[in-house]
């Protein structure tokens, strides 16, 4: 199979339907299926062969799915970038990958930056495109291809690289049927998603929660998606009033931002039907907050570069159970293990392994990484989490994360759930600091909500009355921001402590 298979089939059943919006600029799928065809044309006449690694450094703009698409359509291997990456971590992916081809977008430091890097990772070809792709002129007198190039279920759609939050970032072999799959079963088992519906495109297309639940989920079922160049909270709330937006998929700290927009209530947000969240843990404050404020249902859900990405959500109609990461969909397995491989009790807390069709194949020529992170068939995740009576499962940390304070174990997120119980808390993120004698001590970076006032001294006692004496954060500093990723996940590790906050 080819994933791209599923754009032909959505536009030979509604070829004038709106496949990709920006703004007022609508494509509908027979345009976008004419953009693939050609665009795969266009690399076939340069050599490009099936497996081939094609890179794509662009933002959410119509010219990522249409050159994803097309690079499918030719058999090619798609290699994401953020395009906000240095010239210094672009030549990494282009040499790690053995890139061929890569398109940038036409604005100068993305072009730039890559160009240059091409230049020193022998020579690779970059098209800086605009934000439909190839122009009229580059295409001119290119012969379309007809039908998507025949590929295997296991072969490479995707190679996704990681965030690196343990080195140096690694290449995640998302095949066909991974993606396919995980698409199939987002739009159906969680979403309910069908031609009709405007899914928000405010995630990173480069970022799997976005390429899967966002793109792939809309070309597969035939729902028209929303593009947002880059999100922003009032943007995004005029984009929902403006198209009527029914599915919403972001990560917590979109959710926030939402909440604490400027007239957010002025909005008509009637539309939306149902939203997720990803990429880390949602609080349950804020979860309850945008479902009062917005009258939409929020599923929580959990997944990984590694696993295409969806693992378990919260079901919308099953039980929901705020805080939870709910239970595997189909196809998946999910265990609670301890170091040694060996599945753990209920309730006992233990490190995620996850077993099924998401999983990806493994390291991009990482063959010792791959081995110890796919055992046996399960790929251990490095998150802490634990399973209840019910089969709900929880994230209780990332193994990295934890805390070890004098012996015993903080968990970052717990502590974070009850400071933001507070009302001038907008974003937190609890961190150790090392200490001389207990080995770390709790530290916890504070951004407040707009106009809202708080002290240091009262957010300590506000945390000291919620958790156990071990845990509350001893050192508390209030920062503008907090230090995020690409689709706007907080990046615990970037956290640092000011010079004033003295650690004995």
């Amino acid at each position: 199979m080819n994933l791209a298979g599923n754009l032909v089939a959505t536009a030979a059943r509604q070829p004038d339907a709106a496949a990709l919006r920006v703004g007022d600029d609508v494509l509908s799928y027979q345009q976008f299926l004419d953009g693939a065809r050609v665009t795969a044309g266009w690399l076939r006449e340069r050599g490009v062969e099936p497996g081939d690694r094609i890179g794509l450094i662009l933002p959410n703009v119509p010219a990522f799915p249409i050159l994803f698409y097309g690079a499918l359509f030719a058999g090619a291997t798609v290699v994401p970038m953020n395009p906000l990456l240095t010239e210094r971590e672009i030549g990494y992916y282009f040499t790690d990958a053995g890139v061929r081809i890569a398109f940038a977008f036409e604005s100068l430091p993305d072009g730039g930056r890559a160009a240059t890097a091409a230049g020193e990772a022998n020579d690779i070809e970059v098209l800086v495109v605009g934000p439909v792709g190839l122009s009229s002129a580059e295409l001119d007198g290119t012969e379309p291809v007809a039908e998507p190039e025949t590929r295997a279920d296991g072969d490479l759609a995707v190679l996704l690289y990681t965030s690196g939050t343990t080195g140096r970032p690694k290449g995640a072999e998302l095949t066909h049927h991974n993606l396919a799959s995980n698409a199939a079963t987002a739009a159906g088992e969680l979403f309910g998603t069908e031609t009709g519906d405007v899914v928000m495109g405010c995630l990173p297309l480069f970022h799997v929660f976005g390429l899967t639940c966002g793109l792939n989920v809309s070309v597969l079922t035939g729902a028209c998606l929303a593009l947002l160049p880059r999100f922003d909270p009032v943007k995004a709330l005029e984009l929902v009033a403006a198209h009527k937006v029914t599915v919403f998929q972001g990560v917590p700290t979109m959710y926030s931002a939402l909440l604490h927009a400027p007239d957010a209530e002025n909005y008509d947000t009637s539309s939306l039907r149902i939203c997720a969240s990803g990429g880390a843990a949602l609080p349950v404050e804020v979860l309850h907050a945008f479902e009062k404020r917005f009258d939409a249902m929020v599923l929580e859900g959990y997944g990984l570069s590694e696993t295409s990405p969806v693992v378990s959500f919260n079901h919308p109609n099953a039980v929901r159970k705020p805080g939870s990461i709910g239970t595997p969909i189909d196809g998946v397995e999910v265990r609670i293990q301890n170091d040694e491989g060996v599945e753990v009790p209920v309730g006992e807390v233990g490190e995620l392994a996850v077993r099924g069709e998401c999983v990806m194949r493994g390291y991009w020529n990482k063959p010792e990484a791959t081995a110890e992170a796919i055992q046996d068939g399960w790929f251990r995740t490095g998150d802490l989490g634990r399973v209840d009576d019910d089969g709900y499962f929880y994230i209780v940390d990332r193994k990295k994360q934890l805390i070890i304070r004098g012996g015993y174990n903080v968990y970052p997120r717990e502590v974070e759930e009850a400071m933001h119980e507070h009302p001038a808390i907008a974003e937190v993120a609890v961190v150790g600091l090392k200490h001389s004698s207990l080995g770390e001590e709790v530290g916890a970076a504070v951004a407040l909500a707009p106009g809202a006032e708080a002290t240091p001294d009262e957010l300590r006692a506000f945390a000291k009355e919620r958790v156990a004496a071990y845990k509350y954060p001893r050192h508390i500093w209030i920062v503008d921001a907090l230090p995020k990723g690409p689709t706007g996940k907080i990046l615990h590790r970037d956290v640092v402590a000011p010079p004033e906050v003295t650690v004995e």
